[in-house]
């Protein structure tokens, strides 16, 4: 049995893991793709930006992910157009919010930044991220709840995720971008 093949049946085995591969793989291109739009290039790119997406998505978002895919799954068994859009609806209602704050509170933890400093941060982008969210996730959620099988559910997120996590690296860096500005004004204040 060849390398990839175990690879494969280990990974039928713990459907988690493949949400964790992806997540860990998609999260950090999105922030690459975000930063690349920003203008930056591979001389500059944030490369610890885009190392704590990566393990923000593979070790948190993708387990949380796939939890909340199982739990869905057990109550709402069915397979079709009505209970798909339940079970989206319910999510941009439970999981959407909560994956939300911890994305904002949590990516703003693992900077360094103070927990006062994070949660002012959640206070300034969850309403407007969460706007943007109930127009995207629940006509995909749909989909991926009638016609996804069960076992590729969070990998099929994860790759609808590539356009959602460049949106939030957009919205995470929004104040990284101001505070920039804020500072070149300050000394060039102080030069005159």
């Amino acid at each position: 049995m060849s390398v990839l093949s175990r690879f494969a049946a280990f990974t039928n085995r713990h459907p988690v893991v493949r949400g964790m591969i992806s997540y860990a793989t998609i999260w950090p291109t999105s922030c690459i793709i975000q930063q690349t739009i920003a203008g930056k290039s591979i001389d500059n790119y944030d490369w610890m930006q885009a190392l704590r997406f990566s393990l923000y998505g593979g070790l948190f978002t993708a387990p949380t992910l796939y939890a909340w895919v199982r739990v869905a799954t057990m109550v709402w068994p069915k397979t079709n157009l009505k209970t798909g859009v339940t079970k989206a609806v319910v999510e941009q209602m439970t999981y959407g919010p909560a994956a939300l704050a911890c994305f904002f509170f949590g990516m703003s933890l693992m900077e360094g930044k103070s927990v006062e400093h994070a949660t002012e941060e959640l206070k300034m982008k969850f309403l407007p991220s969460y706007k943007v969210g109930v127009c995207f996730w629940p006509v995909l959620q749909t989909i991926n709840f009638c016609f996804v099988p069960e076992k590729n559910r969070v990998p099929y997120v994860s790759v609808c995720s590539l356009v959602w996590c460049c949106f939030l690296a957009y919205m995470h860096q929004l104040e990284v971008k101001k505070q920039t500005e804020l500072s070149i004004l300050n000394e060039k204040l102080l030069q005159n």
